[in-house]
């Protein structure tokens, strides 16, 4: 039976054979965007660190998400980089489990800290006078790595049963490896890879959409209750975190989509576009959105830029000089309960 199985070390990955004849625009374009969200991500970071005022569960939470998508996307741009320049197309087994492990792990993360600040957003919004109690930056670490340790677990678990499955081929319909492309390859019985991998996705999208959706709600319902100023700086939220949310469920339909027309023989040009929508797309958006449509960090970005000589001087100053007006701060709206003006 032994022989029946493919020993080859080197697995093919027919996106980057697709992507040979415009090999060096592709290159390019991988460096912008690699760049692009890493010089994004470490300014944001830098200024929330640097901060003290910043030193809140939200914004701890926020560096938090774009530290996983500098994580995410050096799982994936400098290997295509080289890739590209090199004009290889095979990764090796062990560096494909490898790749697979940490782009998952991302993935995974991803949607966890989204929970969490959903959470947060929700303490924030319907228990402002309790808020400070309720979430504190001690719990949103000890939340951050104890979601990082089990997503850590159940990843491992999954591409440890994977990694024993003999394969019958060695061509991936991708530009990089996943957890469900060596699933596919293999010439054994997969079912229990398979049922631990659509279990461990089903469970915890059910569990942390179930929180988001729930905060989301609760705000929501704020939102219809309170009038004036409180009611924008809790749609400024709500819209704010949906963005961020609805970005991530895309990338994540997308992927379902390719593998649910697996048995299709689609372009190798479709099966990349519908998986790498999650590894871009939310490293990308995530410093922009929130280092738009947060005030805070905003304000303290331009200064920052500017400290450095990055940013022109702006003769217009007040941003600077303001206490930090974070429409989504903690007491941003008052309890139904208690009348807070």
């Amino acid at each position: 039976m032994e022989n029946e199985f493919n020993v080859s070390k080197n697995l093919v990955l027919l996106g980057l054979v697709e992507m040979e004849g415009l090999k060096y625009l592709y290159c390019v374009l991988s460096i912008v965007l690699y760049l692009f969200i890493i010089f994004l991500s470490i300014i944001i970071v830098l200024v929330i660190f640097s901060d003290t005022r910043l030193h809140e569960p939200m914004y701890i939470l926020i560096s938090n998400l774009v530290l996983n998508g500098i994580f995410g996307s050096s799982s994936f741009f400098p290997k295509l980089i080289v890739d590209l320049i090199t004009s290889s197309t095979t990764i090796t087994h062990g560096n494909c489990v490898a790749q697979a492990v940490c782009l998952m792990l991302f993935a995974i993360y991803e949607l966890s800290t989204i929970t969490i600040m959903a959470y947060d957003r929700y303490l924030a919004v319907c228990h402002p006078l309790r808020y400070g109690t309720l979430i504190t930056n001690e719990k949103v670490i000890t939340l951050s790595v104890g979601s990082l340790i089990v997503t850590f677990i159940l990843v491992l678990t999954a591409l440890l049963l994977t990694w024993k499955l003999p394969l019958c081929g060695n061509k991936i319909n991708n530009i990089f490896c996943d957890n469900m492309s060596m699933i596919v390859l293999s010439c054994v019985d997969s079912s229990v890879s398979r049922l631990y991998s659509a279990a461990l996705i089903a469970v915890y999208l059910c569990i942390t959409i179930f929180v988001t959706i729930f905060s989301y709600l609760q705000i929501f319902v704020v939102c219809l209750k309170v009038t004036g100023e409180s009611r924008q700086k809790a749609v400024h939220t709500l819209v704010t975190h949906l963005l961020n949310f609805s970005i991530y469920l895309v990338g994540f339909l997308f992927v379902f989509i390719r593998y649910r027309l697996g048995n299709i023989n689609l372009p190798i040009v479709i099966h990349v576009l519908l998986s790498v929508t999650t590894i871009i797309v939310p490293p990308l958006f995530n410093p922009l959105i929130y280092g738009v449509r947060t005030h805070a960090i905003e304000s303290r970005v331009i200064h920052y830029l500017q400290k450095i000589d990055i940013w022109p001087e702006m003769t217009n100053r007040q941003g600077q000089d303001n206490t930090i007006r974070e429409v989504e701060s903690p007491n941003m709206v008052p309890n139904q309960e208690n009348k807070v003006v």
